[in-house]
Protein backbone atom coordinates (compact mmCIF):
# COMPACT_ATOMS: atom_id res chain seq x y z
CA UNK A 1 0.00 0.00 0.00
CA UNK A 2 1.02 3.48 -0.69
CA UNK A 3 0.37 6.06 1.52
CA UNK A 4 0.15 8.75 -0.24
CA UNK A 5 -1.93 7.05 -2.94
CA UNK A 6 -4.20 5.82 0.06
CA UNK A 7 -4.58 9.69 1.10
CA UNK A 8 -5.74 10.59 -2.60
CA UNK A 9 -8.02 8.22 -2.45
CA UNK A 10 -9.43 9.42 1.22
CA UNK A 11 -9.16 13.09 0.33
CA UNK A 12 -11.31 12.32 -3.69
CA UNK A 13 -13.99 10.46 -1.17
CA UNK A 14 -13.98 13.20 1.67
CA UNK A 15 -14.54 16.24 -0.47
CA UNK A 16 -17.20 14.37 -2.66
CA UNK A 17 -19.40 14.83 -0.02
CA UNK A 18 -19.22 18.00 1.32
CA UNK A 19 -18.35 18.90 5.05
CA UNK A 20 -16.03 21.62 6.71
CA UNK A 21 -13.53 22.44 4.49
CA UNK A 22 -15.63 20.64 1.13
CA UNK A 23 -17.95 23.44 0.39
CA UNK A 24 -17.59 26.65 -1.62
CA UNK A 25 -17.38 29.64 1.05
CA UNK A 26 -20.80 31.40 1.30
CA UNK A 27 -22.12 34.29 -0.32
CA UNK A 28 -22.96 36.16 3.05
CA UNK A 29 -18.24 36.32 3.72
CA UNK A 30 -17.60 37.14 -0.26
CA UNK A 31 -19.93 40.19 0.06
CA UNK A 32 -18.33 41.18 3.29
CA UNK A 33 -14.88 40.66 0.94
CA UNK A 34 -16.16 43.37 -1.52
CA UNK A 35 -17.01 45.79 1.02
CA UNK A 36 -13.49 45.22 2.71
CA UNK A 37 -14.60 44.46 6.01
CA UNK A 38 -13.40 40.67 6.37
CA UNK A 39 -10.68 40.10 8.71
CA UNK A 40 -8.97 36.75 7.03
CA UNK A 41 -8.42 34.03 9.70
CA UNK A 42 -5.75 30.68 9.70
CA UNK A 43 -7.49 28.61 12.22
CA UNK A 44 -11.00 27.33 12.87
CA UNK A 45 -11.43 29.61 15.81
CA UNK A 46 -11.32 32.34 13.11
CA UNK A 47 -8.80 34.55 14.94
CA UNK A 48 -7.95 37.08 12.52
CA UNK A 49 -4.35 37.52 11.38
CA UNK A 50 -2.71 40.95 12.01
CA UNK A 51 -3.21 43.05 9.01
CA UNK A 52 0.55 43.19 7.91
CA UNK A 53 0.99 39.66 7.81
CA UNK A 54 -1.24 39.74 4.47
CA UNK A 55 -1.30 43.65 3.30
CA UNK A 56 -2.77 44.71 0.43
CA UNK A 57 -3.14 41.74 -2.13
CA UNK A 58 -4.43 43.47 -5.11
CA UNK A 59 -2.83 42.51 -7.98
CA UNK A 60 -0.62 40.36 -6.06
CA UNK A 61 0.23 36.61 -7.14
CA UNK A 62 -0.48 34.25 -4.66
CA UNK A 63 -0.67 30.69 -4.17
CA UNK A 64 -3.01 28.86 -2.17
CA UNK A 65 -0.77 25.65 -1.16
CA UNK A 66 -2.89 22.71 -0.53
CA UNK A 67 -6.07 24.68 0.09
CA UNK A 68 -8.55 23.33 -2.50
CA UNK A 69 -11.87 23.40 -0.67
CA UNK A 70 -13.47 26.75 -2.68
CA UNK A 71 -12.89 28.93 0.85
CA UNK A 72 -10.13 30.85 1.60
CA UNK A 73 -9.32 30.85 -2.63
CA UNK A 74 -12.19 32.74 -3.17
CA UNK A 75 -11.99 35.03 -0.58
CA UNK A 76 -8.35 35.68 -1.60
CA UNK A 77 -9.32 36.23 -4.78
CA UNK A 78 -12.33 38.71 -3.52
CA UNK A 79 -9.83 40.48 -1.82
CA UNK A 80 -7.67 41.28 -4.84
CA UNK A 81 -5.22 38.91 -5.31
CA UNK A 82 -4.53 36.86 -8.33
CA UNK A 83 -4.60 33.25 -6.89
CA UNK A 84 -3.47 30.11 -8.39
CA UNK A 85 -4.53 26.88 -5.76
CA UNK A 86 -2.45 24.05 -5.94
CA UNK A 87 -4.11 20.97 -3.90
CA UNK A 88 -3.79 16.74 -4.49
CA UNK A 89 -7.38 16.30 -4.62
CA UNK A 90 -9.60 16.96 -8.12
CA UNK A 91 -12.67 17.18 -6.26
CA UNK A 92 -11.35 19.84 -3.94
CA UNK A 93 -10.22 21.55 -7.03
CA UNK A 94 -13.25 21.46 -8.70
CA UNK A 95 -14.94 23.66 -5.54
CA UNK A 96 -12.42 26.11 -6.33
CA UNK A 97 -13.81 26.32 -9.74
CA UNK A 98 -17.41 26.54 -8.09
CA UNK A 99 -16.52 29.26 -5.92
CA UNK A 100 -15.15 31.33 -8.83
CA UNK A 101 -18.21 30.92 -11.44
CA UNK A 102 -20.27 31.31 -8.53
CA UNK A 103 -18.87 34.71 -7.59
CA UNK A 104 -17.43 35.58 -10.77
CA UNK A 105 -14.15 35.21 -9.37
CA UNK A 106 -10.58 34.52 -11.79
CA UNK A 107 -9.01 31.34 -10.05
CA UNK A 108 -6.36 29.52 -11.00
CA UNK A 109 -5.66 25.68 -10.25
CA UNK A 110 -3.51 22.99 -10.62
CA UNK A 111 -3.25 19.38 -9.32
CA UNK A 112 -0.09 17.99 -7.40
CA UNK A 113 1.94 16.55 -4.38
CA UNK A 114 2.50 19.85 -1.97
CA UNK A 115 6.27 18.95 -1.78
CA UNK A 116 6.78 19.18 -5.99
CA UNK A 117 6.04 22.30 -7.17
CA UNK A 118 8.29 21.95 -10.05
CA UNK A 119 5.17 23.38 -12.68
CA UNK A 120 5.70 26.54 -11.12
CA UNK A 121 8.75 28.20 -12.32
CA UNK A 122 11.54 30.41 -9.85
CA UNK A 123 9.85 32.83 -8.26
CA UNK A 124 6.84 32.97 -9.68
CA UNK A 125 4.43 34.35 -6.19
CA UNK A 126 4.45 37.39 -4.04
CA UNK A 127 1.99 35.43 -1.27
CA UNK A 128 1.86 32.05 -0.42
CA UNK A 129 -0.90 30.87 1.78
CA UNK A 130 -0.36 27.21 3.37
CA UNK A 131 -3.58 26.29 5.78
CA UNK A 132 -3.19 23.33 8.10
CA UNK A 133 -2.66 20.34 5.72
CA UNK A 134 1.05 19.53 6.34
CA UNK A 135 -0.56 16.59 8.42
CA UNK A 136 -1.12 14.73 5.41
CA UNK A 137 2.13 14.21 4.22
CA UNK A 138 5.17 12.47 6.10
CA UNK A 139 7.78 14.90 5.49
CA UNK A 140 7.41 18.85 5.40
CA UNK A 141 10.54 19.75 4.59
CA UNK A 142 10.85 19.70 1.19
CA UNK A 143 7.80 21.90 1.11
CA UNK A 144 9.28 24.71 3.12
CA UNK A 145 11.93 24.31 0.16
CA UNK A 146 9.76 24.60 -2.43
CA UNK A 147 7.89 27.45 -0.83
CA UNK A 148 11.44 29.49 -0.72
CA UNK A 149 12.36 28.63 -4.44
CA UNK A 150 8.76 29.90 -5.73
CA UNK A 151 8.45 33.13 -3.55
CA UNK A 152 9.79 36.28 -4.96
CA UNK A 153 12.50 38.02 -2.83
CA UNK A 154 10.57 39.99 0.13
CA UNK A 155 7.44 36.79 -0.45
CA UNK A 156 5.45 36.40 1.95
CA UNK A 157 4.74 32.56 3.63
CA UNK A 158 1.64 32.37 5.86
CA UNK A 159 1.62 28.69 7.11
CA UNK A 160 -0.51 26.83 9.46
CA UNK A 161 0.27 23.64 11.49
CA UNK A 162 -1.22 21.40 13.89
CA UNK A 163 0.23 21.95 17.15
CA UNK A 164 2.85 18.83 17.50
CA UNK A 165 0.96 17.88 20.78
CA UNK A 166 -1.99 17.44 19.97
CA UNK A 167 -0.68 14.27 18.12
CA UNK A 168 1.24 13.55 21.49
CA UNK A 169 -1.74 13.19 23.29
CA UNK A 170 -3.58 11.08 20.45
CA UNK A 171 -6.27 13.53 18.44
CA UNK A 172 -9.12 11.08 19.06
CA UNK A 173 -8.39 11.44 22.42
CA UNK A 174 -8.51 14.86 22.21
CA UNK A 175 -12.28 15.39 21.04
CA UNK A 176 -13.70 13.10 23.73
CA UNK A 177 -12.30 13.69 27.25
CA UNK A 178 -11.20 16.62 29.15
CA UNK A 179 -8.30 15.26 30.90
CA UNK A 180 -5.98 13.33 27.62
CA UNK A 181 -2.54 11.46 28.98
CA UNK A 182 0.10 11.51 26.98
CA UNK A 183 0.13 8.68 24.53
CA UNK A 184 2.82 8.84 21.58
CA UNK A 185 5.83 10.61 20.59
CA UNK A 186 6.33 13.13 17.97
CA UNK A 187 6.78 13.45 14.91
CA UNK A 188 4.18 11.31 15.05
CA UNK A 189 2.91 8.47 12.09
CA UNK A 190 -0.63 7.00 12.04
CA UNK A 191 1.11 4.02 10.19
CA UNK A 192 3.91 3.52 12.77
CA UNK A 193 1.62 4.37 16.09
CA UNK A 194 -1.74 3.11 15.54
CA UNK A 195 -2.77 -0.66 16.00
CA UNK A 196 -3.00 -3.00 12.76
CA UNK A 197 -6.59 -3.46 13.72
CA UNK A 198 -6.78 0.42 13.46
CA UNK A 199 -4.55 0.78 10.60
CA UNK A 200 -6.71 -1.74 8.76
CA UNK A 201 -9.87 -0.21 9.71
CA UNK A 202 -8.72 3.16 8.49
CA UNK A 203 -7.71 1.43 5.12
CA UNK A 204 -11.42 -0.65 5.30
CA UNK A 205 -13.20 2.73 6.11
CA UNK A 206 -10.92 5.04 3.59
CA UNK A 207 -9.91 7.56 5.94
CA UNK A 208 -7.03 9.72 5.79
CA UNK A 209 -3.47 9.00 7.21
CA UNK A 210 -2.11 11.65 9.69
CA UNK A 211 1.31 13.06 10.36
CA UNK A 212 2.23 14.97 13.44
CA UNK A 213 5.71 17.32 12.71
CA UNK A 214 8.14 18.33 14.91
CA UNK A 215 8.59 22.26 15.97
CA UNK A 216 12.09 21.69 15.00
CA UNK A 217 10.58 20.85 11.35
CA UNK A 218 7.94 23.18 11.31
CA UNK A 219 9.68 26.52 11.80
CA UNK A 220 13.42 25.18 12.38
CA UNK A 221 12.03 23.42 8.77
CA UNK A 222 11.73 27.11 7.51
CA UNK A 223 14.22 29.09 9.01
CA UNK A 224 17.11 26.32 7.76
CA UNK A 225 15.76 27.45 4.16
CA UNK A 226 16.78 31.06 4.91
CA UNK A 227 13.31 32.37 5.79
CA UNK A 228 13.04 35.11 8.41
CA UNK A 229 10.03 34.51 11.00
CA UNK A 230 8.37 37.50 11.76
CA UNK A 231 5.98 36.44 13.15
CA UNK A 232 3.73 33.62 15.03
CA UNK A 233 0.27 33.62 16.50
CA UNK A 234 -1.46 30.63 17.86
CA UNK A 235 -5.54 29.24 16.96
CA UNK A 236 -8.01 26.90 18.53
CA UNK A 237 -10.83 24.89 17.10
CA UNK A 238 -13.36 27.42 18.48
CA UNK A 239 -17.28 26.86 18.98
CA UNK A 240 -18.02 25.62 15.66
CA UNK A 241 -16.49 21.93 16.75
CA UNK A 242 -16.45 19.96 19.60
CA UNK A 243 -13.04 19.50 20.89
CA UNK A 244 -13.15 18.27 24.73
CA UNK A 245 -9.75 20.04 25.28
CA UNK A 246 -9.78 23.22 22.69
CA UNK A 247 -8.65 25.66 26.15
CA UNK A 248 -6.41 23.34 27.25
CA UNK A 249 -4.10 24.65 24.51
CA UNK A 250 -3.65 26.05 21.15
CA UNK A 251 -4.62 22.87 18.78
CA UNK A 252 -2.49 24.98 16.05
CA UNK A 253 0.58 27.32 15.05
CA UNK A 254 0.36 29.97 12.92
CA UNK A 255 3.51 31.20 11.28
CA UNK A 256 4.65 34.60 9.06
CA UNK A 257 8.16 34.44 7.52
CA UNK A 258 9.74 36.28 4.68
CA UNK A 259 12.20 35.61 1.59
CA UNK A 260 14.85 37.99 2.18
CA UNK A 261 15.60 40.31 -0.84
Amino acid sequence: MNPDEHNLRAWEKESSGGGNWSSIVSSEIIETVRRGEFLFSMSPDKRPLPEDWLGSLEGVDLLCLAGGGGQQSAILAGMGANVTVFDFSSNQLKLDCLAAKTYGLEIATEQGDMRDLSCFRDESFDVIVYPASNMFVDNILPIWQECYRVLRPNGRLLATSMNPIAFAFGRDQLDETETPTLQFSVPYSDLESLTPEELEAKIENCEIFEYGHSLEDIIGGQLRCCFLLKGFQEGYWGETFEVKTDKKFPQYIITYSVKPS
